[in-house]
């Protein structure tokens, strides 16, 4: 398995039918991230007993509060479990001085250091890296300013094949046939073609998600042929009225853009509390994409996909 995630809550502006509010959880590599952080976000993290001290980078997509209100909580609550690894906090301008606010009139001081990652959500930017994947903002359409994430894993190395490698090859030169390099010796004669002691290195993945946002074909390019995409779905199409006033998607639409960008698979969420049956939301998006499925809370999907998964 090499990307994981988690849905911790699926619900739109209020819970309903146990459904939570937005929040998801990504592991890519060992990395642990929590994306948005609706209310009640850690008490299904402790449902699903996800190891909380492992989250070391939070990233919220707006201000509306069905995706920040169940920050605070989860702050106090690492700082009441003794955590002393330092937290990273990617958001828009105004997270920083709410947090520092209910700091502030709490007289709390917390036991980890917060550090604060400001991004513009009307620009693609990379807010994320290091030397397993990279994070971009994607920016969305919505009453407030509003930004998407894309989760891409870098090229990984070559994988050695160990059948062509040759008596008394030196360490060195074999590790530096696994980062991808030719080897020469002190004179610049080439000794070993990379391409002949290695195999195709494993298939890098990426995961984009598209919190709320009205029809957006801008981020189309951005998102092309992603392994997995979140796009929330708030609205059936009989309530595409709706939808344009909120500035949400509809299940046609969130199936379109997956079309159009050629994912291999379209995750839905955010669902208004007028539906009960979700079904009728999922059976509506698979009309236009057929590999569509439902972001329901406590359901995970790994890249590449396993069976139980």
């Amino acid at each position: 398995m090499s990307v994981k995630l988690t849905i911790l809550g699926s619900s739109g502006a209020v819970p309903a039918f146990g459904r939570f509010p937005t929040s998801q959880y990504l592991i890519v590599q060992n990395r642990h991230f929590l994306i948005d952080a609706g209310e009640g976000v850690q008490m299904q993290l402790a449902r699903y007993q996800i190891p909380v001290h492992k989250i070391d980078c939070i990233f919220i997509s707006h201000l509306h509060g069905d995706h920040y209100l169940g920050l605070m909580g989860l702050l106090f609550s690492m700082h009441l479990h003794r955590r002393v690894n330092d937290l990273h906090l990617y958001s828009q301008p105004g997270l920083d001085e709410i947090i520092l606010l209910q700091l502030k009139y709490s007289k709390s001081v917390l036991n980890y250091a917060i550090h604060f990652h400001v991004y513009d959500p009307a620009q693609q930017v990379k807010i994320y890296e290091d030397n397993v994947l990279t994070v971009e903002t994607i920016p969305l359409i919505h009453k407030l300013p509003c930004a998407g994430f894309l989760f891409r894993e870098t090229i990984k190395p070559a994988n050695l094949n160990k059948q062509k490698l040759k008596p008394g090859m030196l360490i060195q030169h074999i590790a530096q046939l696994k980062k991808g390099a030719d080897v020469y010796d002190d004179h610049g004669k080439l000794l070993y073609r990379n391409s002949d002691f290695t195999l195709p290195p494993p298939t890098s993945y990426a995961y984009a998600f598209c919190s709320d946002t009205a029809w957006n074909e801008a981020m189309i390019e951005q998102i092309k042929y992603v392994n997995l995409l979140y796009h929330e779905a708030t609205f059936m199409d009989e309530d595409k009225d709706k939808a344009r006033e909120t500035k949400h998607s509809t299940t046609l639409e969130a199936a379109t853009i997956a079309k159009y960008a050629e994912v291999d698979r379209l995750l839905i969420g955010h669902f208004s509390a007028r539906y009960r049956d979700l079904d009728l939301l999922l059976n509506e998006a698979k009309t236009i994409f057929r590999n569509s499925s439902l972001a329901e809370e406590g359901i995970s999907f790994e890249i590449p996909h396993e069976p139980n998964s």
